[in-house]
């Protein structure tokens, strides 16, 4: 039976009316936590020691959905800077006005739960201190924005061998990237860290890169070295729609869930925002087929005999709206309302342990048994 997931009431011009709510099935895969991720959580505690900095990567186009507490809870009591990468796709080049609201509200939102303060600087409370940040790797004045942060770091720890930072976050949410950014703009010098379209490119631990070279008269002593880490993935995605927007985003391995139903997905967020945005491929439509069909056959993406591939058309729109070119927008709800909800699942408990796959499957035995015994019930009184 399909899950309905995201409820949205709009109309367009020329009568066309999006679908008010995405229906998915609710077996899909909700997982992606491999054997290198617990082997890199495991290597991070080791060497926490050592490390003066965290720098959380979190993607802007799902700057709570790309949180992962099992980070959080490992690294807790460091200094550390969340980065939301990418900034560049979460709104278009026009948008500045939105833009800015958009880091107005989450730097709040970080502020509020204490032990955080954004890009303008301010009082800091708690065990470890944590700034905000956003980023695209292609300007370079956001990543020296940065660097300006961790030289403020760098100077306060006094450290002797120089800062140690470990860059972490979820998969491909743009940890080799920042730290070949950084190199870049620090150093001026070429990338040293691999990177590429699909998660998983970083297996294990890289050996300390220096992105910032020593600055004695700024108090910065043998400079600032940066870690790569894997990217490290939650046990288990409760919530559907998460998953979906996690897989559409790049975080999965493509095929992991199917392409079709991430090309849905899309189909289903271009529609809310402006159907308009894929007319050189199809008509405004609702159905996924349809859809797909005509972006095969208007990018030839055909099979023998002219058959239109939906499995090729749906991976390639898939990778145009990662490159920004099928729209820019964020898929996260990021406003008061919804930001005070996620800080009520935070004091709840809700997000300090993510569930593991046997607890989730237990708990969902569990809400099967109550749908079952309350679909008995009203049986037997009709």
């Amino acid at each position: 039976m399909a899950a309905p997931l995201k409820t949205a009431v709009s109309s367009c011009a020329g009568g066309f009316v999006p679908r008010a709510v995405f229906e998915v099935s609710p077996s899909i895969t909700r997982s992606y936590f491999l054997g290198h991720h617990a082997g890199a959580l495991t290597s991070m505690r080791k060497i926490l020691s050592n490390i003066n900095l965290i720098l959380e990567c979190r993607d802007s186009r799902v700057p709570l959905t790309s949180s992962n507490p099992l980070l959080e809870t490992a690294l807790a009591g460091r200094d550390r800077i969340v980065v939301y990468t990418k900034a560049d796709l979460c709104a278009p080049a026009s948008a500045n006005r939105w833009l800015e609201r958009q880091k107005g509200l989450l730097s709040d939102f970080h502020s509020r739960r204490g032990g955080i303060i954004n890009e303008g600087g301010g009082e800091s409370h708690g065990p470890g201190r944590t700034d905000v940040v956003f980023t695209d790797e292609r300007n370079p004045r956001s990543i020296r924005r940065l660097i300006d942060i961790v030289k403020e770091r760098a100077t306060a720890a006094e450290s002797l061998t120089g800062l140690r930072a470990l860059v972490v976050g979820m998969p491909n949410a743009g940890k080799s990237t920042l730290l070949n950014a950084l190199r870049r703009v620090g150093m001026q010098l070429p990338k040293a860290a691999r990177t590429g379209a699909q998660p998983g490119i970083t297996r294990k631990l890289g050996m300390p890169v220096r992105v910032i070279p020593e600055d004695r008269e700024a108090g910065i002593d043998a400079g600032v070295f940066v870690v790569d880490t894997p990217g490290v993935f939650v046990p288990y995605v409760a919530d559907i729609e998460a998953m979906l927007k996690l897989a559409l985003v790049g975080c999965v391995k493509d095929g992991l869930v199917p392409a079709e139903t991430v090309a849905d997905y899309l189909l289903f967020r271009l529609n809310l925002k402006d159907p308009g945005v894929y007319g050189e491929l199809s008509a405004p439509t609702n159905d996924v087929c349809e859809f797909l069909d005509a972006v095969a056959v208007r990018t030839g993406k055909l099979l023998k005999g002219g058959l239109p591939s939906q499995e090729q058309a749906a991976d390639w729109v898939v990778q145009q709206w990662r490159k920004g070119n099928l729209g820019r927008f964020g898929l996260d709800d990021v406003s008061e309302e919804s930001l005070r909800g996620w800080a009520a699942k935070a004091l709840a408990g809700e997000e300090g342990q993510p569930l593991s796959m046997s607890q989730a499957r237990k708990r969902e035995k569990a809400a099967r048994k109550e749908r079952h015994a309350a679909k008995r019930q009203a049986a037997e009184g009709a």
